[in-house]
Protein backbone atom coordinates (compact mmCIF):
# COMPACT_ATOMS: atom_id res chain seq x y z
CA UNK A 1 0.00 0.00 0.00
CA UNK A 2 3.09 2.55 0.87
CA UNK A 3 4.43 1.85 -2.56
CA UNK A 4 1.42 2.09 -4.37
CA UNK A 5 0.93 5.82 -2.49
CA UNK A 6 4.22 6.82 -3.40
CA UNK A 7 3.38 5.81 -7.20
CA UNK A 8 0.42 8.06 -7.07
CA UNK A 9 2.39 10.81 -5.06
CA UNK A 10 5.23 10.52 -7.81
CA UNK A 11 2.73 10.42 -10.63
CA UNK A 12 0.74 13.63 -9.53
CA UNK A 13 3.85 15.67 -9.29
CA UNK A 14 4.65 14.37 -12.80
CA UNK A 15 1.14 15.78 -13.84
CA UNK A 16 1.48 19.06 -12.34
CA UNK A 17 4.96 19.37 -13.75
CA UNK A 18 3.93 18.36 -17.47
CA UNK A 19 0.60 20.53 -17.45
CA UNK A 20 2.48 24.05 -15.99
CA UNK A 21 5.07 23.92 -18.68
CA UNK A 22 2.28 22.91 -21.49
CA UNK A 23 -0.14 25.76 -20.33
CA UNK A 24 2.44 28.58 -20.18
CA UNK A 25 4.07 27.07 -23.35
CA UNK A 26 7.38 26.58 -22.46
CA UNK A 27 9.90 24.39 -23.68
CA UNK A 28 9.24 20.52 -22.49
CA UNK A 29 11.55 17.73 -21.64
CA UNK A 30 10.60 14.46 -19.95
CA UNK A 31 12.79 11.08 -20.39
CA UNK A 32 10.69 8.40 -22.34
CA UNK A 33 9.14 6.49 -19.32
CA UNK A 34 7.72 10.08 -18.18
CA UNK A 35 5.63 10.32 -21.39
CA UNK A 36 4.34 6.82 -21.17
CA UNK A 37 3.24 7.61 -17.17
CA UNK A 38 1.44 10.87 -18.65
CA UNK A 39 0.14 9.24 -21.47
CA UNK A 40 -1.21 6.55 -19.33
CA UNK A 41 -2.68 9.03 -17.06
CA UNK A 42 -4.33 10.92 -19.33
CA UNK A 43 -5.94 7.86 -21.27
CA UNK A 44 -7.04 6.27 -18.17
CA UNK A 45 -9.18 9.04 -16.73
CA UNK A 46 -10.53 9.63 -20.30
CA UNK A 47 -8.55 12.80 -20.99
CA UNK A 48 -8.47 12.28 -24.48
CA UNK A 49 -7.32 15.07 -26.16
CA UNK A 50 -5.51 15.64 -23.43
CA UNK A 51 -3.53 12.60 -23.95
CA UNK A 52 -3.50 13.24 -27.80
CA UNK A 53 -1.54 16.39 -27.15
CA UNK A 54 1.08 15.00 -25.22
CA UNK A 55 1.68 11.76 -27.50
CA UNK A 56 2.38 14.75 -30.28
CA UNK A 57 5.16 16.29 -27.94
CA UNK A 58 6.36 12.93 -27.32
CA UNK A 59 7.00 12.11 -30.98
CA UNK A 60 8.65 15.08 -31.72
CA UNK A 61 11.13 14.00 -28.98
CA UNK A 62 11.22 10.35 -29.41
CA UNK A 63 10.38 9.99 -33.21
CA UNK A 64 11.16 6.29 -33.61
CA UNK A 65 9.39 5.08 -30.48
CA UNK A 66 7.06 3.15 -31.87
CA UNK A 67 4.93 2.58 -28.44
CA UNK A 68 4.26 7.01 -28.55
CA UNK A 69 2.50 6.09 -32.20
CA UNK A 70 0.55 2.82 -30.81
CA UNK A 71 -0.44 5.49 -27.76
CA UNK A 72 -1.26 8.58 -30.38
CA UNK A 73 -3.85 5.45 -32.07
CA UNK A 74 -5.49 4.76 -29.16
CA UNK A 75 -6.58 8.30 -28.16
CA UNK A 76 -8.41 8.52 -31.63
CA UNK A 77 -9.45 4.95 -30.79
CA UNK A 78 -10.92 6.27 -27.66
CA UNK A 79 -12.62 9.60 -29.75
CA UNK A 80 -13.72 7.34 -31.78
CA UNK A 81 -11.92 8.49 -35.15
CA UNK A 82 -11.31 5.05 -35.89
CA UNK A 83 -9.65 5.65 -39.52
CA UNK A 84 -7.25 7.89 -38.18
CA UNK A 85 -6.19 5.08 -35.45
CA UNK A 86 -5.63 2.55 -37.90
CA UNK A 87 -3.59 4.61 -40.25
CA UNK A 88 -1.58 5.81 -37.65
CA UNK A 89 -1.05 2.07 -36.30
CA UNK A 90 -0.14 1.42 -40.00
CA UNK A 91 2.61 3.35 -39.97
CA UNK A 92 4.11 2.07 -36.49
CA UNK A 93 3.75 -1.15 -38.42
CA UNK A 94 6.17 -0.05 -40.93
CA UNK A 95 8.31 0.69 -38.72
CA UNK A 96 7.98 -2.19 -36.62
CA UNK A 97 6.76 -5.20 -39.40
CA UNK A 98 6.62 -8.11 -36.80
CA UNK A 99 5.09 -6.50 -33.48
CA UNK A 100 2.50 -8.41 -32.09
CA UNK A 101 1.43 -5.56 -30.19
CA UNK A 102 0.68 -3.43 -32.79
CA UNK A 103 -1.46 -5.95 -34.69
CA UNK A 104 -3.34 -6.81 -31.76
CA UNK A 105 -4.25 -2.98 -31.05
CA UNK A 106 -4.99 -3.11 -34.40
CA UNK A 107 -7.55 -5.78 -34.41
CA UNK A 108 -9.50 -3.89 -31.02
CA UNK A 109 -9.66 -0.88 -33.80
CA UNK A 110 -10.77 -2.73 -36.18
CA UNK A 111 -13.44 -4.78 -33.45
CA UNK A 112 -14.72 -1.31 -31.95
CA UNK A 113 -15.42 -0.13 -35.47
CA UNK A 114 -17.25 -3.05 -35.66
CA UNK A 115 -15.16 -5.12 -38.66
CA UNK A 116 -15.25 -8.34 -37.09
CA UNK A 117 -13.26 -10.14 -39.97
CA UNK A 118 -10.54 -7.17 -40.15
CA UNK A 119 -10.38 -7.74 -36.60
CA UNK A 120 -9.93 -11.51 -36.42
CA UNK A 121 -7.22 -11.38 -39.56
CA UNK A 122 -5.52 -8.98 -37.23
CA UNK A 123 -5.06 -10.90 -34.26
CA UNK A 124 -4.44 -13.91 -36.16
CA UNK A 125 -1.17 -12.05 -37.49
CA UNK A 126 -0.80 -11.39 -33.85
CA UNK A 127 -0.52 -14.74 -32.93
CA UNK A 128 2.40 -15.19 -35.08
CA UNK A 129 4.90 -13.19 -33.67
CA UNK A 130 3.81 -13.15 -30.38
CA UNK A 131 4.92 -15.25 -26.93
CA UNK A 132 2.17 -13.99 -25.00
CA UNK A 133 -0.98 -14.86 -26.69
CA UNK A 134 -3.35 -15.13 -23.58
CA UNK A 135 -4.58 -11.05 -24.27
CA UNK A 136 -4.62 -12.22 -28.22
CA UNK A 137 -7.16 -15.13 -27.46
CA UNK A 138 -9.16 -13.18 -25.52
CA UNK A 139 -9.40 -10.56 -27.80
CA UNK A 140 -10.59 -13.19 -30.63
CA UNK A 141 -13.14 -15.06 -27.96
CA UNK A 142 -14.44 -11.05 -27.27
CA UNK A 143 -14.96 -10.16 -30.80
CA UNK A 144 -17.05 -13.33 -31.50
CA UNK A 145 -18.81 -12.54 -28.43
CA UNK A 146 -19.91 -9.36 -29.77
CA UNK A 147 -21.63 -10.66 -32.27
CA UNK A 148 -23.79 -13.03 -30.28
CA UNK A 149 -21.29 -16.34 -31.16
CA UNK A 150 -20.94 -17.50 -28.01
CA UNK A 151 -19.93 -20.99 -28.29
CA UNK A 152 -17.26 -19.60 -30.59
CA UNK A 153 -16.05 -17.20 -28.07
CA UNK A 154 -16.04 -19.75 -24.97
CA UNK A 155 -13.41 -21.94 -27.53
CA UNK A 156 -11.03 -19.19 -27.54
CA UNK A 157 -11.69 -18.25 -23.08
CA UNK A 158 -10.37 -21.67 -22.88
CA UNK A 159 -7.59 -21.64 -25.34
CA UNK A 160 -6.65 -17.72 -23.34
CA UNK A 161 -7.02 -19.88 -20.01
CA UNK A 162 -4.37 -22.30 -21.39
CA UNK A 163 -1.74 -19.76 -21.70
CA UNK A 164 -2.48 -17.82 -18.60
CA UNK A 165 -4.86 -18.54 -16.03
CA UNK A 166 -4.58 -15.72 -14.12
CA UNK A 167 -6.00 -13.42 -16.92
CA UNK A 168 -8.88 -11.62 -14.80
CA UNK A 169 -10.77 -10.37 -18.11
CA UNK A 170 -10.62 -13.68 -19.50
CA UNK A 171 -12.51 -15.56 -16.25
CA UNK A 172 -15.15 -12.74 -16.30
CA UNK A 173 -15.93 -13.12 -20.27
CA UNK A 174 -15.71 -16.55 -20.27
CA UNK A 175 -18.32 -17.15 -17.04
CA UNK A 176 -20.23 -14.68 -18.73
CA UNK A 177 -20.82 -16.41 -21.91
CA UNK A 178 -21.11 -20.33 -20.06
CA UNK A 179 -24.15 -18.42 -18.50
CA UNK A 180 -25.72 -17.13 -21.65
CA UNK A 181 -25.47 -20.55 -23.29
CA UNK A 182 -27.12 -22.03 -19.78
CA UNK A 183 -23.76 -24.55 -19.41
CA UNK A 184 -22.33 -22.02 -16.37
CA UNK A 185 -23.69 -25.31 -14.31
CA UNK A 186 -22.31 -28.07 -16.04
CA UNK A 187 -19.30 -26.15 -16.30
CA UNK A 188 -18.12 -26.26 -12.67
CA UNK A 189 -16.11 -29.59 -12.98
CA UNK A 190 -13.94 -27.93 -15.70
CA UNK A 191 -13.28 -25.28 -13.31
CA UNK A 192 -12.11 -27.56 -11.05
CA UNK A 193 -9.98 -29.23 -12.97
CA UNK A 194 -7.68 -26.07 -12.66
CA UNK A 195 -7.59 -26.53 -8.52
CA UNK A 196 -6.84 -30.52 -9.04
CA UNK A 197 -4.18 -29.72 -11.32
CA UNK A 198 -2.74 -27.14 -8.82
CA UNK A 199 -4.70 -27.15 -5.17
CA UNK A 200 -2.21 -23.91 -4.27
CA UNK A 201 -3.28 -21.89 -7.44
CA UNK A 202 -4.92 -18.53 -6.12
CA UNK A 203 -6.36 -17.86 -9.46
CA UNK A 204 -7.51 -21.20 -9.53
CA UNK A 205 -9.73 -20.90 -6.37
CA UNK A 206 -10.59 -17.42 -7.22
CA UNK A 207 -11.84 -18.55 -11.15
CA UNK A 208 -14.44 -21.25 -8.87
CA UNK A 209 -15.85 -18.48 -6.90
CA UNK A 210 -16.74 -16.09 -9.64
CA UNK A 211 -18.63 -19.00 -11.15
CA UNK A 212 -20.49 -19.78 -7.88
CA UNK A 213 -21.25 -16.49 -7.35
CA UNK A 214 -22.63 -16.15 -10.97
CA UNK A 215 -24.70 -19.62 -9.79
CA UNK A 216 -25.43 -17.02 -6.59
CA UNK A 217 -24.15 -19.78 -4.75
CA UNK A 218 -22.66 -17.27 -2.36
CA UNK A 219 -21.70 -19.78 1.03
CA UNK A 220 -19.52 -21.37 -2.06
CA UNK A 221 -17.96 -18.09 -3.52
CA UNK A 222 -17.04 -17.06 -0.50
CA UNK A 223 -15.45 -20.11 0.31
CA UNK A 224 -13.51 -19.99 -2.78
CA UNK A 225 -12.66 -16.41 -1.77
CA UNK A 226 -11.14 -17.29 1.26
CA UNK A 227 -9.22 -20.06 -0.30
CA UNK A 228 -7.52 -17.86 -2.90
CA UNK A 229 -7.18 -14.91 0.23
CA UNK A 230 -4.96 -18.02 2.13
CA UNK A 231 -2.55 -18.66 -0.36
CA UNK A 232 -2.19 -15.17 -0.71
CA UNK A 233 -3.51 -12.55 1.33
CA UNK A 234 -2.59 -9.41 -0.89
CA UNK A 235 -5.26 -10.62 -3.33
CA UNK A 236 -7.66 -7.75 -3.28
CA UNK A 237 -9.91 -8.48 -6.43
CA UNK A 238 -10.72 -11.78 -4.06
CA UNK A 239 -11.23 -9.63 -0.87
CA UNK A 240 -13.15 -7.55 -3.42
CA UNK A 241 -15.49 -10.17 -4.91
CA UNK A 242 -16.02 -11.98 -1.52
CA UNK A 243 -17.26 -8.63 0.05
CA UNK A 244 -19.56 -8.45 -3.10
CA UNK A 245 -21.32 -12.26 -2.49
CA UNK A 246 -21.41 -11.45 2.17
CA UNK A 247 -23.64 -8.16 0.38
CA UNK A 248 -26.00 -10.95 -1.16
CA UNK A 249 -25.86 -12.54 1.87
CA UNK A 250 -26.99 -9.63 3.84
CA UNK A 251 -23.53 -10.01 6.10
CA UNK A 252 -23.32 -6.26 5.52
CA UNK A 253 -20.46 -5.65 8.40
CA UNK A 254 -18.57 -8.48 7.11
CA UNK A 255 -18.89 -7.31 3.47
CA UNK A 256 -17.67 -3.54 4.95
CA UNK A 257 -14.30 -5.24 5.97
CA UNK A 258 -13.73 -7.20 2.84
CA UNK A 259 -14.28 -4.01 1.03
CA UNK A 260 -11.51 -1.93 3.40
CA UNK A 261 -9.43 -4.88 2.97
CA UNK A 262 -9.42 -4.71 -0.93
CA UNK A 263 -9.14 -0.56 -0.47
CA UNK A 264 -6.08 -1.18 1.65
CA UNK A 265 -4.44 -3.78 -0.75
CA UNK A 266 -5.08 -2.09 -3.84
CA UNK A 267 -5.36 1.42 -3.17
CA UNK A 268 -8.61 3.96 -4.15
CA UNK A 269 -10.78 3.80 -7.12
CA UNK A 270 -14.37 4.90 -8.11
CA UNK A 271 -15.52 1.21 -7.69
CA UNK A 272 -14.28 0.30 -3.90
CA UNK A 273 -15.45 3.86 -2.71
CA UNK A 274 -18.62 3.17 -3.79
CA UNK A 275 -18.79 -0.66 -2.49
CA UNK A 276 -17.83 0.61 0.81
CA UNK A 277 -20.54 3.54 0.79
CA UNK A 278 -23.07 0.66 -0.12
CA UNK A 279 -22.09 -1.25 2.87
CA UNK A 280 -22.40 1.71 5.27
CA UNK A 281 -25.59 2.76 4.04
CA UNK A 282 -27.42 -0.96 4.66
CA UNK A 283 -26.20 -0.74 8.28
CA UNK A 284 -27.67 2.98 8.00
CA UNK A 285 -24.51 4.57 8.29
CA UNK A 286 -25.70 7.07 6.13
CA UNK A 287 -23.21 9.82 6.91
CA UNK A 288 -20.30 7.48 6.39
CA UNK A 289 -21.80 6.28 3.02
CA UNK A 290 -22.56 10.03 1.90
CA UNK A 291 -18.86 10.38 2.46
CA UNK A 292 -17.71 7.16 0.40
CA UNK A 293 -20.17 7.54 -2.69
CA UNK A 294 -18.75 11.53 -2.66
CA UNK A 295 -15.25 9.75 -2.79
CA UNK A 296 -16.09 7.49 -5.88
CA UNK A 297 -17.90 10.89 -7.19
CA UNK A 298 -14.66 13.16 -7.06
CA UNK A 299 -12.58 10.34 -9.11
CA UNK A 300 -15.21 9.46 -11.63
CA UNK A 301 -17.67 12.56 -12.11
CA UNK A 302 -19.75 10.25 -14.22
CA UNK A 303 -20.63 7.97 -12.22
CA UNK A 304 -24.32 8.20 -12.09
CA UNK A 305 -24.88 5.32 -9.37
CA UNK A 306 -22.70 7.02 -7.09
CA UNK A 307 -24.64 10.89 -7.16
CA UNK A 308 -27.95 8.71 -7.08
CA UNK A 309 -27.14 6.37 -3.63
CA UNK A 310 -25.95 9.84 -2.21
CA UNK A 311 -29.78 11.09 -3.19
CA UNK A 312 -30.92 7.93 -1.46
CA UNK A 313 -29.42 8.16 1.66
CA UNK A 314 -30.11 12.12 1.64
CA UNK A 315 -33.51 11.08 1.26
CA UNK A 316 -33.71 8.20 4.21
CA UNK A 317 -32.63 11.37 5.79
CA UNK A 318 -35.65 13.00 4.73
CA UNK A 319 -33.34 15.77 3.52
CA UNK A 320 -35.14 15.79 0.76
CA UNK A 321 -33.74 19.29 -0.83
CA UNK A 322 -30.62 17.77 -0.96
CA UNK A 323 -31.82 14.58 -1.99
CA UNK A 324 -33.44 16.36 -5.19
CA UNK A 325 -30.05 17.64 -6.27
CA UNK A 326 -28.36 14.72 -6.41
CA UNK A 327 -30.79 12.40 -8.12
CA UNK A 328 -30.86 15.16 -10.86
CA UNK A 329 -27.31 15.04 -11.16
CA UNK A 330 -27.70 10.84 -11.20
CA UNK A 331 -30.49 11.48 -13.79
CA UNK A 332 -28.52 13.93 -16.58
CA UNK A 333 -25.84 11.11 -16.85
CA UNK A 334 -28.63 8.39 -17.28
CA UNK A 335 -31.77 10.27 -18.54
CA UNK A 336 -33.04 6.67 -19.54
CA UNK A 337 -33.44 5.47 -16.15
CA UNK A 338 -36.59 5.01 -14.41
CA UNK A 339 -35.50 4.63 -10.96
CA UNK A 340 -33.76 8.07 -10.83
CA UNK A 341 -37.14 9.66 -12.18
CA UNK A 342 -39.13 7.39 -9.83
CA UNK A 343 -36.54 9.00 -6.92
CA UNK A 344 -37.54 12.32 -8.65
CA UNK A 345 -41.04 12.53 -8.55
CA UNK A 346 -40.58 11.15 -4.97
CA UNK A 347 -38.59 13.37 -3.34
CA UNK A 348 -40.12 16.74 -5.20
CA UNK A 349 -43.25 15.30 -3.96
CA UNK A 350 -42.11 15.31 -0.67
CA UNK A 351 -40.78 18.98 -1.07
CA UNK A 352 -44.39 20.35 -2.07
CA UNK A 353 -43.40 20.41 -5.65
CA UNK A 354 -46.19 18.27 -7.36
CA UNK A 355 -46.55 19.44 -10.51
CA UNK A 356 -42.50 18.55 -11.04
CA UNK A 357 -43.59 15.35 -9.03
CA UNK A 358 -46.42 13.92 -11.54
CA UNK A 359 -44.08 15.15 -14.59
CA UNK A 360 -41.44 12.84 -12.80
CA UNK A 361 -43.76 9.52 -12.37
CA UNK A 362 -45.27 10.22 -15.72
CA UNK A 363 -41.56 9.53 -17.37
CA UNK A 364 -40.65 7.11 -14.93
CA UNK A 365 -44.31 5.57 -15.89
CA UNK A 366 -42.99 5.05 -19.97
CA UNK A 367 -39.77 3.58 -19.12
CA UNK A 368 -40.58 1.12 -16.61
CA UNK A 369 -44.36 0.71 -17.07
CA UNK A 370 -44.04 -2.61 -15.27
CA UNK A 371 -43.56 -1.08 -11.67
CA UNK A 372 -46.26 -0.70 -9.50
CA UNK A 373 -44.87 1.67 -7.21
CA UNK A 374 -45.00 3.81 -9.84
CA UNK A 375 -48.74 3.82 -10.62
CA UNK A 376 -49.09 3.55 -6.69
CA UNK A 377 -47.34 6.84 -5.87
CA UNK A 378 -48.48 8.53 -8.54
CA UNK A 379 -52.29 8.33 -8.28
CA UNK A 380 -51.58 8.74 -4.52
CA UNK A 381 -50.31 12.29 -5.36
CA UNK A 382 -53.89 13.06 -7.16
CA UNK A 383 -55.92 11.61 -4.08
CA UNK A 384 -53.94 13.62 -1.84
CA UNK A 385 -54.69 16.85 -4.42
CA UNK A 386 -58.67 15.61 -4.50
CA UNK A 387 -58.22 15.15 -7.93
CA UNK A 388 -59.66 11.49 -7.52
CA UNK A 389 -60.96 10.75 -11.20
CA UNK A 390 -57.69 11.49 -12.20
CA UNK A 391 -56.41 9.06 -9.31
CA UNK A 392 -58.94 6.51 -10.79
CA UNK A 393 -57.30 7.25 -14.34
CA UNK A 394 -53.56 6.48 -13.41
CA UNK A 395 -53.71 3.34 -11.57
CA UNK A 396 -56.67 1.71 -14.25
CA UNK A 397 -53.72 2.25 -16.94
CA UNK A 398 -51.70 0.52 -14.17
CA UNK A 399 -54.46 -2.55 -14.01
CA UNK A 400 -53.75 -2.48 -18.06
CA UNK A 401 -49.97 -2.24 -17.93
CA UNK A 402 -49.91 -5.01 -15.05
CA UNK A 403 -53.34 -7.04 -15.29
CA UNK A 404 -51.34 -9.46 -12.40
CA UNK A 405 -50.63 -6.96 -9.47
CA UNK A 406 -53.54 -7.31 -7.06
CA UNK A 407 -52.06 -4.46 -5.18
CA UNK A 408 -53.32 -2.44 -7.92
CA UNK A 409 -56.89 -3.55 -7.72
CA UNK A 410 -57.17 -2.81 -4.13
CA UNK A 411 -56.03 0.74 -4.50
CA UNK A 412 -58.96 1.09 -7.58
CA UNK A 413 -60.98 0.25 -4.73
CA UNK A 414 -59.96 2.82 -2.45
CA UNK A 415 -60.02 5.14 -5.41
CA UNK A 416 -63.64 4.53 -6.91
CA UNK A 417 -65.05 4.03 -3.16
CA UNK A 418 -63.97 7.58 -2.84
CA UNK A 419 -65.18 8.46 -6.16
CA UNK A 420 -69.04 7.27 -4.89
CA UNK A 421 -68.68 4.42 -7.41
CA UNK A 422 -69.22 1.31 -5.07
CA UNK A 423 -70.28 -0.91 -7.58
CA UNK A 424 -67.37 -0.65 -9.82
CA UNK A 425 -65.11 -0.56 -6.70
CA UNK A 426 -66.73 -3.79 -5.23
CA UNK A 427 -66.38 -5.36 -8.95
CA UNK A 428 -62.20 -4.73 -8.87
CA UNK A 429 -62.18 -5.81 -4.87
CA UNK A 430 -63.30 -9.20 -6.22
CA UNK A 431 -60.56 -9.17 -8.79
CA UNK A 432 -57.99 -8.15 -5.93
CA UNK A 433 -59.05 -11.18 -4.15
CA UNK A 434 -58.70 -13.86 -6.68
CA UNK A 435 -55.76 -12.84 -7.24
CA UNK A 436 -54.37 -12.01 -4.20
CA UNK A 437 -56.67 -12.86 -0.76
CA UNK A 438 -53.59 -11.90 1.82
CA UNK A 439 -52.91 -8.14 -0.28
CA UNK A 440 -56.59 -6.96 1.17
CA UNK A 441 -55.05 -5.50 4.48
CA UNK A 442 -53.62 -2.93 2.85
CA UNK A 443 -56.98 -1.11 2.19
CA UNK A 444 -57.41 -0.56 6.53
CA UNK A 445 -55.62 2.50 6.11
CA UNK A 446 -57.46 4.18 3.50
CA UNK A 447 -61.11 3.47 5.23
CA UNK A 448 -61.48 5.24 8.80
CA UNK A 449 -65.35 5.09 8.38
CA UNK A 450 -66.65 2.65 9.82
CA UNK A 451 -69.74 1.97 7.26
CA UNK A 452 -67.62 1.79 4.65
CA UNK A 453 -65.61 -0.70 6.78
CA UNK A 454 -68.54 -2.92 7.43
CA UNK A 455 -69.19 -3.07 3.66
CA UNK A 456 -65.97 -4.07 3.16
CA UNK A 457 -65.63 -6.52 4.93
CA UNK A 458 -68.99 -8.21 4.95
CA UNK A 459 -67.76 -8.55 0.94
CA UNK A 460 -64.24 -9.74 1.64
CA UNK A 461 -65.69 -12.22 4.43
CA UNK A 462 -68.59 -13.78 1.96
CA UNK A 463 -65.62 -14.09 -0.64
CA UNK A 464 -63.44 -16.30 2.01
CA UNK A 465 -66.07 -18.66 2.36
Amino acid sequence: MEENFKKRNEDKDLIKRYESYSENNESIYFTQDEFENILHYFLENGKNRKALKAANLAIEQYPYVVDFLVLKAQCYSNMQEFETAIAILEKASNLHPGDAEIFLIKGNVYAMKGDHSEALESFERALESSDEKDDIYYSIGLTYQNQAKYYDAIKYYKIALEENLNNENVLYELAYCLDMTGELESSLSYYKEFIDNDPFSEYAWYNLGIVYNKLEKFEEAINAYEYAIAIDDQFSSAYFNMGNSLMQLEKFDEALEAYKTTLEREGSSPEIYYSIGTAYEKIEQYELAIRYFRKATKLDQYYDEAWFSTGVCLAKQEKWYEAVHFFNKALKLDVENPDYWKAIADAEYKVGNNVSSLDAYDEASQLAPENIDIWLDWSFVYHEQGDTEQAVTIILDGIEECPEEAELYYRAVVYLVEAGQYKKGFTFLEQGLTLNYELHTSLYEFFPNLETQKALFKIIQQYKK
